[in-house]
């Protein structure tokens, strides 16, 4: 073979590798999950939810199980569903339902749509498609509540809400308007300075009117927060003994060495094994 021809046998072996197609590979999902979007809501709002549901779902029909409901499904919920596995190998907490709450749609912008319904007031400026947190635990309420509930044999007695930042604040909300619907809340680096410390303020009404209570809290910070947004948190946490609501169990916790995204790992994991403490199938460290 001459040079020149040599040369073109390279030059088409290169283009050949340099054309061809990857191999078509399938994507990877989470097993025991599933997507179901919901009817738009009279404000117009299009929920997706996220599910996984436990390994003895279908083995036991009869079976009702607790719920762990999760603001910003498309950002967290694979994140708990991964602590989530791991906790019931350990069985430190018992089996349950997580539902993430998130949107529907083509390519939703994410960041504005969850101002309209994690806040429970006003932002102001450009935010000001945001406070309507109470219409969207009507929705919780009075749409998803019921379905998770039928289709899935949600237990009512045992519903529980998880949300990081805003959605912290979320459910530091639904603790202090709405105590009857959950039983367990895990506020992971809440969004407390939102309004001027108005989450604080709900508060100390709530203790006012020194209602009983029945459920468990688990609020963190992250340690290298913004300074001025974990002292929000701190100032919360701070004012947890001072309320003295009557039946609420709480533990408060730093995070270390993680920034505001980074806390939620632990945060929910740790969350996880407070909140369903009462429920854990052992407790302590491992038998042998």
């Amino acid at each position: 073979m001459n040079r020149r021809l040599l040369m073109l046998s390279l030059a088409l072996t290169v283009m050949t590798h340099a054309v061809a197609a990857p191999p078509e590979l399938p994507p990877h999902t989470l097993p025991g999950t599933q997507l179901r979007t919901l009817a738009p809501t009279a404000e117009g709002r299009h929920y997706q939810l996220h599910i996984h549901l436990p390994a003895s779902f279908s083995k036991e029909p009869r079976r009702r199980y607790p719920v762990l409901y999760v603001t910003d499904a498309y950002w967290d919920f694979a994140t708990v569903v991964a602590s989530y596995g791991n906790l019931v190998y350990d069985r430190v907490v018992p089996e349950f339902i997580i539902v993430g709450l998130g949107y529907g749609g083509a390519r939703p912008d994410y960041d504005a749509l969850r101002l309209w319904e994690l806040s429970p007031v006003r932002m102001g400026g450009e935010r000001a498609e945001s406070g309507h947190a109470d219409q969207f635990l009507d929705t919780l309420e009075k749409t998803v509540f019921p379905l998770v509930e039928r289709d899935y044999r949600g237990d009512p007695a045992q519903r529980h809400l998880a949300g990081s930042s805003l959605g912290g604040l979320f459910v530091l909300h639904a603790l202090h308007a709405r105590p009857q619907l959950f039983k367990g809340y895990i506020a992971a680096s809440p969004a407390v300075v939102v309004g001027g410390d108005w989450i604080i303020a709900r508060a100390r009404a709530q203790a006012a009117v020194g209602k009983p209570l029945d459920a468990r809290l688990y609020v963190t910070g992250a340690e290298f927060e913004w300074p001025g947004f974990l002292a929000g948190i701190q100032r919360y946490q701070a004012l947890l003994p001072e309320l003295k609501l009557p039946g609420l169990v709480f533990e408060r916790r730093t995070i270390d060495g993680e920034r505001h995204a980074g806390t939620k790992a632990e945060s929910y994991t740790r969350g996880m094994r407070f909140v369903f403490a009462p429920l854990a199938p052992e407790q302590g460290p491992s038998k042998d």
